[in-house]
């Protein structure tokens, strides 16, 4: 009878430092878009080093977990912010919902990527938004591959193409500026009505966009045409068992057809847990996660020292002269951009 009554009291006492470690134990709130990814290896190493829990938040694409903590600036639902890209950036910081960290780890990314002076946005990945198209199916037809963005409205390219909608996707939106700075604020309504004549299929998100809509996504979908990234041709021959010497999508380089994108990661302001935040910023910058940033997310690393797979070497061709806008410009005119858009383009579609 002593004997059960030691081994409960044992028992308990275990139970209760158990609940007392997890009781001390922190979480870090982490807010992200919906396809953001990283090995679970890295994470649980995180965790362990420095005892806290990480904890995602999936806020939709990137303009939702932009709002999103913009409208939650007053009581931050999260202590970092993963995801900011270039176009949302002057958004970003003209609400002020980001607190400087100057990282150690920024001695390690080229000063081209780091665009916020204040250092409340710092780089953790970059890469270019183009075409990508089904090498199969331009081959079987006999079918050149568009040059330039008038090329695709050229009606042999008729319903052929789908992109995302630049409200809610953010391949989508650097499409859109990639069309504003070829066409200027005058004339890029004009083109994408050209689009519509010429069949062009606007999905919300580039998950349908790409792994239901397009015929080389993984799915069966109709359109061998579709936004994407300079990176994505290397994701199949990457995941694929057997080494392989082709791909079988490639993305459109041609210049003024692929648009450049930084994103960022911040510190919140209200973040309880600063230093934990700190350490979690640094380690999303350094080696060991950058390299791990191509294989879950087919971005490029920033951090110099990091080294590409093989396959991403060989199959990931970087955009040699992508467009960009200046995130200042953007910000200032990006709202009455769409505004333009809704009212002479999506009324029409």
């Amino acid at each position: 009878m002593k004997k059960n009554i030691v081994l409960l009291l044992l028992l308990l006492v275990t139970l209760l430092a158990f609940s007392a470690v997890q009781a001390e134990t922190p979480t870090l709130n982490v807010l992200t878009y919906s396809s953001f990814a990283v090995s679970e290896e890295i994470i649980a190493a995180f965790e362990a080093e420095n005892q806290v829990k990480v904890q995602f938040i999936e806020g939709g694409d990137t303009p939702s977990i932009v709002n999103r903590a913009i409208l939650t600036k007053d009581a931050p639902i999260a202590d970092v912010i993963v995801g900011i890209n270039d176009g949302l950036l002057s958004r970003a910081l003209e609400y002020e919902i980001l607190d400087p960290y100057l990282s150690p780890l920024l001695v390690d990314i080229p000063a081209e990527y780091q665009l916020d002076p204040n250092f409340g946005a710092l780089p953790f990945d970059y890469g270019n938004v183009c075409l990508n198209y089904d090498t199969a199916y331009f081959s079987e037809n006999s079918l050149e591959v568009p040059a330039s963005l008038a090329d695709l409205t050229d009606p042999k390219y008729k319903g052929l193409l789908v992109v995302e909608n630049p409200t809610s996707s953010a391949p989508g939106q650097a499409f859109f500026l990639t069309t504003v700075a070829e066409y200027g604020e005058d004339g890029f309504a004009a083109y994408w009505n050209e689009l519509l004549k010429n069949d062009v299929l606007i999905d919300n998100d580039w998950s349908t966009a790409y792994y239901t809509s397009f015929t080389a996504g993984g799915g069966d979908g109709p359109r061998p045409m579709v936004v994407s990234y300079d990176t994505s041709p290397a994701a199949v021959p990457f995941y694929a068992e057997e080494p392989m010497e082709e791909a079988p999508t490639a993305s459109i380089l041609a210049d003024g057809m692929c648009y450049h994108s930084v994103e960022f990661v911040g510190i919140l302001k209200g973040s309880k847990n600063r230093a934990l935040a700190e350490k979690f910023v640094d380690a999303m910058l350094d080696v060991s996660w950058q390299e791990d940033l191509p294989g879950q997310m087919f971005v490029f690393p920033v951090n110099e020292k990091a080294v590409l797979p093989e396959i991403f070497a060989k199959f990931a061709i970087p955009a040699q002269n992508p467009v960009s806008l200046e995130s200042t410009l953007v910000e200032e005119n990006y709202e009455k951009w769409l505004q333009i858009w809704n009212d002479e383009v999506l009324i029409n579609y």
